[in-house]
C-alpha cells in the first residue's frame, strides 16, 4: 500500500469517526425535545454508516442501532443528514417508548414521535432529502416566480449601474408582490427549514445582521440552532431559515451572494491597509447597513402603491409561517450582544459600498451542495 493511499484511508476513517460522533451529539440534542417520561425509555443507540443506495437510513430494534447511508452522509449537507436522523429516531421512539409492534412502520406511534421531534414522517420509499426539496423540478410547475426573478437577476449583471439597479429592484418588488398575493389567498402553505452558512462555535456580529436582513426583506424566519461542528467535534450554532421553498431558495442565494460580496470587497479594500479581522466586521456591518437602506427606500416606495388591505397583510406578516415556527421551535430565546469598539471610517466606507451592491445571478445558493462533508 503506497503512502498516498494510506493517507487517504486514514483521512476517510477519521472523517467517519467524526461523523459518527456528530450523529451521537445530534441524537442527544434532539432527544431533549422528548418529554422526560419518554426519555427514560429511550436507549442511547449505536450508530453505523452502511453501504447502500436503496435507503437513506434505518433503525434496528434488536441491535439498538441507527444506520445511515454512507453515500448519503458524505454527499449531502449536514441539515439533510440530521433530518434523516430524526426520522430514524422517530422509529426508535415508536419501538422503545410505545412498543408499537402491531402497528405498520409509519403508524400512529411513529407519527406522534415525528411531531415531537419535528421530523419528516414521509415513507422511506418516497423520502426526498431536505435540499432536494428546493430543486426547481420539485417545486410547483404552475408557479413561475423563480424563473421570472432569475431573469431579472440575470439583467442585474449589466455593466450599466442604472440598468442593474433597476433590474434588481424589480426583482425585489416581484418577490414582495408574490408574497402579498400568497398571504391574501389564505391557502395552506408548505414550509421548509434549511441551514445557511456552516455551523461554527463562534458567530460574528455581521452574521446576525445578515440574518435580520433576510427576515426583513425576503419573507423567511431565521433561528440560530445548535449543530455539530465537524472540524471542532463540538456542538456549535448555525442559522436555520424557514419559509416557503421558493422564499428559502431565494434567501439562501442572497445569503451566499452577500457573503461572497463582502469577502471580495474586503480583500480589495484592505489590500494596502492591512487592517485586522475586527475591522472586517466594521466593514461588513457598513456594507449591510448601506444595502439595507437601499432596500428600505424601495420598500417605502412600493408601499405607496399598496391598498389598505395589502398594507395590513405586510404589517401582520405571514401568520402561517409564524405558526410553523412556533411549532418547530417551542423553546426560543434571544441573543444579546454587547457593544464593541468600531472604526467609524471603515464602517462608513462599507456603507457607501453597500449602497452600490446589486444582487445578481452569479453564485450557487446554499440550497445546493453547500455544507457537504466531501467537496
Amino acid at each position: 500500500m503506497n503512502t498516498k493511499k494510506k493517507n487517504n484511508d486514514y483521512h476517510m476513517q477519521e472523517l467517519e469517526r467524526r461523523i459518527l460522533y456528530g450523529l451521537s451529539c445530534e441524537w442527544r440534542n434532539a432527544a431533549a425535545d422528548f418529554p422526560p417520561a419518554w426519555r427514560t425509555y429511550l436507549t442511547f443507540p449505536l450508530f453505523r454508516l452502511m453501504e447502500t443506495n436503496s435507503r437513506l437510513g434505518s433503525w434496528s430494534h434488536f441491535r439498538n442501532e441507527i444506520s445511515l447511508s454512507r453515500e448519503f452522509v458524505m454527499n449531502y449537507p449536514w441539515d439533510s443528514v440530521c433530518d434523516v436522523l430524526k426520522h430514524e429516531m422517530a422509529h426508535q421512539a415508536a419501538s422503545q417508548v410505545f412498543n408499537a409492534w402491531n402497528e405498520p412502520p409509519h403508524g400512529a406511534s411513529f407519527q406522534t414521535a415525528c411531531k415531537m421531534l419535528r421530523a419528516d414522517p414521509a415513507y422511506s420509499g418516497s423520502y426526498v432529502p431536505l435540499h432536494e426539496r428546493l430543486d426547481e423540478k420539485n417545486l410547483s410547475e404552475e408557479d413561475k416566480i423563480l424563473k421570472r426573478i432569475k431573469k431579472l437577476l440575470a439583467l442585474a449583471e449589466s455593466s450599466n449601474q442604472h440598468e442593474a439597479e433597476s433590474a434588481m429592484l424589480k426583482a425585489h418588488n416581484l418577490i414582495e408582490k408574490y408574497n402579498i398575493d400568497l398571504m391574501a389567498e389564505r391557502q395552506k402553505r408548505n414550509y421548509i427549514s434549511v441551514f445557511v452558512g456552516k455551523p461554527a462555535l463562534r458567530r460574528r456580529r455581521e452574521e446576525y445582521m445578515l440574518d435580520r436582513l433576510l427576515q426583513d426583506f425576503y419573507f423567511v424566519y431565521g433561528i440560530w440552532v445548535s449543530s455539530y461542528v465537524i472540524e471542532k467535534e463540538r456542538m456549535g450554532r448555525v442559522l436555520e431559515i424557514s419559509g416557503t421553498p421558493h422564499n428559502v431558495k431565494i434567501a439562501s442565494y442572497v445569503y451566499d451572494f452577500v457573503t461572497h460580496f463582502i469577502d471580495a470587497e474586503w480583500l480589495r479594500y484592505n489590500k494596502e491597509k492591512k487592517l485586522n479581522r475586527y475591522r472586517k466586521t466594521d466593514f461588513a456591518l457598513g456594507v449591510l447597513s448601506g444595502f439595507r437602506s437601499k432596500l428600505k427606500t424601495q420598500q417605502a416606495e412600493n408601499h405607496k402603491s399598496r391598498n389598505a388591505s395589502e398594507k395590513a397583510l405586510v404589517l401582520a406578516g405571514d401568520v402561517q409561517l409564524n405558526n410553523y415556527v412556533d411549532f418547530k421551535y417551542p423553546r426560543r430565546g434571544s441573543i444579546r450582544r454587547g457593544s464593541a469598539y468600531q472604526d467609524e471610517n471603515v464602517l462608513n466606507d462599507g456603507v457607501q459600498i453597500g449602497k452600490k451592491m446589486v444582487i445578481h445571478k452569479g453564485v450557487h445558493s446554499s440550497g445546493g451542495d453547500s455544507g457537504k462533508l466531501i467537496q
